[in-house]
């Protein structure tokens, strides 16, 4: 299994070839590598969308050994799809995965982290259904039975729910209107509390530890999946990094990295109406 992976990172690095050459020696310090080896849990932040967090990412997991990966970006039933071969072979990874319709960066910026542990691999995706549940009836209904556990019952405090709303905002370029943000909210609650659940179970069925690929807001330790899982087991020892470009970041982690911004087309461009 480790000689399979071992082909499979070969492969991906390829494919990352100038920012490995680019990077002068390690991308996380040996003090950061030395705490997230204490952990039980260890939640990789990210901006989806620059190769650079995803070698962090990937050497972080290559660190830690961990015995499942729990990733924000797959359904269950594409992380029950894979298989060795799969992650040797992009194009297949990419079918069954179904990674195009699902809408993320390009494959080929995750290829280091898929090839950096020999570990069960869990997925953690909302489904656009079960998003479309939260939006029309609330993250409490499209969660179900399990929603009193992961706190989704308990209505956010006006504060809370105002600070989330801004975000939300800023985050779709000031465009949103008003009535769409609490729906957007709930989504968020939604995504970080089916995170938590997907944790859990990998770190109950494997005993762990668990490495886990999201975005920086999912992983933010104020607001995000630490929240959920303080609350539903308070023992576990969890380890947050997150990943800023430019130093711009949002929420509390108990480490940042940063890196250049990747570059991008204006994402406010498409709420422009001029």
């Amino acid at each position: 299994m480790k000689r399979f992976f071992a082909a499979g990172l070969a492969l991906a690095l390829c494919l990352v070839a100038p920012l490995r050459a680019a990077s002068a020696g390690e991308l996380i310090p040996e003090d950061i590598l030395a705490a997230m080896r204490q952990a039980d849990v260890v939640i990789l932040g990210e901006t989806h969308d620059n190769p650079r967090h995803h070698m962090v990412q990937a050497e972080a997991v290559a660190a830690i050994g961990p015995g499942a990966v729990v990733w924000e970006m797959l359904t269950e039933e594409g992380a029950q799809r894979l298989t060795r071969k799969a992650v040797n072979d992009p194009a297949e990874l990419e079918r069954i995965l179904q990674w195009a319709e699902l809408g993320w960066p390009p494959l080929a910026m995750y290829l280091p982290v898929f090839a950096a542990a020999d570990a069960p691999v869990y997925g953690a995706l909302v489904t656009r259904t079960a998003a479309r549940a939260a939006m029309e009836t609330g993250a409490a209904a499209a969660m179900g039975a399990d929603a009193a556990r992961f706190g989704l019952t308990v209505p956010l405090t006006e504060a809370e729910q105002a600070a989330r709303e801004a975000d939300q905002q800023a985050a779709h370029c000031n465009a949103m209107p008003p009535e769409m943000l609490p729906k957007l909210v709930a989504i968020q609650r939604l995504r970080d509390a089916v995170l938590a659940r997907a944790i859990l179970r990998a770190q109950d069925e494997t005993g762990g530890p668990v490495a886990v690929i999201t975005g920086n807001g999912h992983a933010r330790a104020d607001r995000g999946v630490p929240v959920y899982l303080s609350r539903i087991s308070p023992g576990l020892r969890v380890y947050v990094l997150g990943q800023s470009e430019d130093g711009m970041i949002e929420g509390r982690f108990d480490a940042v990295l940063d890196s250049p911004a990747a570059p991008r087309e204006d994402p406010c461009a498409a709420f422009d109406k001029s």
